[in-house]
């Protein structure tokens, strides 16, 4: 319909004045904020411009209907109903905190690259945590049952090493596909990888859970369990493995989620099994109130269900709540292409995650040569090390997310940008912790023991051991990224010749042949983890990574 002269004449009018009013105020809003201090979250945008051009808007719909919704006022984009821009969001510290809790919708591709990290990484930290709960709650319950129970768990739990393996190998798999697609805009894409990670996932759980179920006595044997073990631990052992779809979901509906920026639903996940997994472990495991006394196997049983509530409160998200992809019927649909691609990504990841976990053995059969006192020593403060990184893995994981969707938007540069600025934050952090572990380390190591000799190996160890954090924090940053990118062939290679060319060799000639004993073990370790942020760091300068397709 056309407009009256009039009208249109108005309108003009109207435009020229609001747009040089518009102006006029942006500049003395930028003139006055030169002498004021953002903050760290602060975006360019000024509110004060946005609500004016809000206004031009509906002024101009007004006097000319709907026609005028359709213009591009001074540049400013047209977006849906439902997208909402940077500016739109509330960058205060408090309201930062909260939506990194609740959960962001936000795009990662675009705003202040410190905003992003730190809605990724307070969840997955958070998720981190609440992953190491696990193992601790069972063997604190299952520990008043006695020396043979203990052996079960332990025992079992070297059996789920395989299970840890194939569910990370599928899941970095996921993290790479999907956040790389989300990063392209792409949601069918990422709906469809996000299916097919799924496919993958239960197809290598009902086979391990097959052997699982058959095997759980001569696993048991294999593995040096005494026949008193094997009679008491074989059912809980079985329910394990037999029940390992759910450990296998739980990591790779996380990685879902982690890739498609979601990392607030991967953190509740984890809270609410982690929380059922605590109230159930006493009740089934002594039989309070009308519970069954279980014992050991009522720890298995625990465990399940809480994981179990946990993988349907993720499904339920993934399937029906989330807002990146809809998953839709044609998603469904298997492509074998998907398949191949998601295939190549996981089973190296899984080889990669096997070679850094087994070197740990490795260091034990060094560290076994010197006695009892020596290996509980070394267990302790390897323990208390490794729940010390798990911030660190939170802000790793953050890096690999940001690195697949820049990826995907065609943005390597902020890709890059993003690695360096979230190894930056984990080489601040975790120098922080190691300093505290340095000065504190006999404190610490008290908790666990009072046996002197133990005492003194754990100390020592924890104290050796943390004058590498700078280092660890910026490795495990690098070594993220390239998964993300899906160049999980890099660290792989970086994994073999660190931990087993140069670790394992290195930790024998300092035990033996330079007589350190234990001590040599624990040097071993920090030069291993120091050299492998260095060499992580070269090969990252390098850029291949950023010409990987997934």
């Amino acid at each position: 319909m056309v407009l009256p002269t009039p009208v249109v004449m108005l309108k003009k009018q109207v435009t020229k004045r609001l747009n040089r009013f518009v102006s006029k105020t942006t500049k003395m809003r930028s003139e006055d904020s030169s002498h004021q201090r953002s903050s760290l979250f602060s975006l360019p945008c000024s509110k004060t411009t946005l609500g004016l051009t809000r206004i031009q808007e509906r002024v101009l719909a007004s006097l000319s209907g709907p026609a005028a919704g359709k213009l591009n006022i001074q540049g400013t984009p047209k977006t849906s109903e439902h997208e909402m821009t940077e500016s739109d969001y509330d960058n205060s510290w408090w309201a930062v905190v909260k939506e990194a809790f609740r959960g962001s919708q936000r795009d990662f591709t675009q705003g202040p690259l410190g905003l992003a990290i730190f809605l990724l990484a307070v969840p997955m930290v958070m998720e981190m945590v609440m992953e190491s709960v696990f193992a601790v709650v069972d063997v604190f319950f299952v520990a008043e049952l006695g020396a043979d129970a203990i052996a079960i768990v332990g025992i079992t739990e070297t059996m789920m090493f395989l299970v840890y393996s194939v569910a990370m190998g599928v899941a970095i798999g996921a993290t790479a596909t999907v956040s790389r697609r989300i990063g392209e805009k792409d949601r069918d894409g990422a709906a469809r990888f996000a299916i097919h990670a799924i496919y993958l996932g239960c197809v290598a759980s009902i086979a391990m859970a097959i052997i699982g179920i058959i095997c759980a006595p001569q696993l048991l044997r294999l593995l040096g369990a005494e026949p008193q073990v094997v009679r008491d631990g074989a059912l809980y052992t079985q329910l394990m493995l037999g029940g390992n779809i759910v450990v296998v979901m739980l990591f790779l509906l996380n990685a879902i989620f982690r890739g498609a920026g979601d990392a607030a639903i991967a953190m509740r996940v984890l809270w609410i099994a982690n929380l059922l997994n605590c109230v159930l472990d006493p009740l089934f495991i002594f039989g309070v109130g009308f519970f069954p006394e279980l014992g050991v196997t009522g720890a298995a049983v625990a465990t399940l269900i809480g994981r179990s509530i946990g993988v349907a409160y993720a499904s339920y998200q993934l399937f029906f709540a989330d807002k990146q992809f809809e998953l839709r019927k044609e998603h469904w649909q298997v492509r074998f292409e998907i398949f191949r691609r998601l295939l190549s990504l996981s089973w190296v990841a899984t080889l990669q995650f096997t070679i850094g976990t087994a070197s740990w053995i490795g260091l034990m059969r060094v560290v076994a040569g010197f006695g009892s006192e020596a290996v509980a020593g070394y267990t302790i403060a390897i323990r208390v090390v490794m729940f010390a990184l798990l911030p660190a893995v939170g802000l790793a994981n953050a890096a690999s997310t940001l690195v697949g969707q820049n990826l995907g938007a065609q943005q390597t540069d902020r890709a890059e940008k993003s690695v360096w600025k979230a190894a930056q934050y984990n080489a601040v952090f975790q120098t922080a912790i190691g300093i505290v572990f340095v000065i504190l380390a006999l404190p610490i190591a008290k908790i666990f023991t009072d046996q002197p000799n133990v005492l003194a190996y754990a100390a020592d160890g924890l104290r050796i051991i943390s004058y590498g954090f700078f280092f660890y924090g910026v490795g495990m940053v690098l070594e993220n990224a390239f998964n993300g990118a899906g160049d999980t062939w890099t660290p792989t290679y970086l994994n073999l010749l660190v931990f087993w060319v140069f670790e394992i060799p290195l930790a024998y000639v300092l035990a033996y042949q330079f007589g350190l004993e234990a001590h040599g073990v624990y040097w071993a370790i920090t030069l291993a983890f120091s050299m492998l942020a260095v060499v992580s760091a070269i090969v990252f300068r390098r850029g291949k990574w950023k010409l990987v397709e997934v």
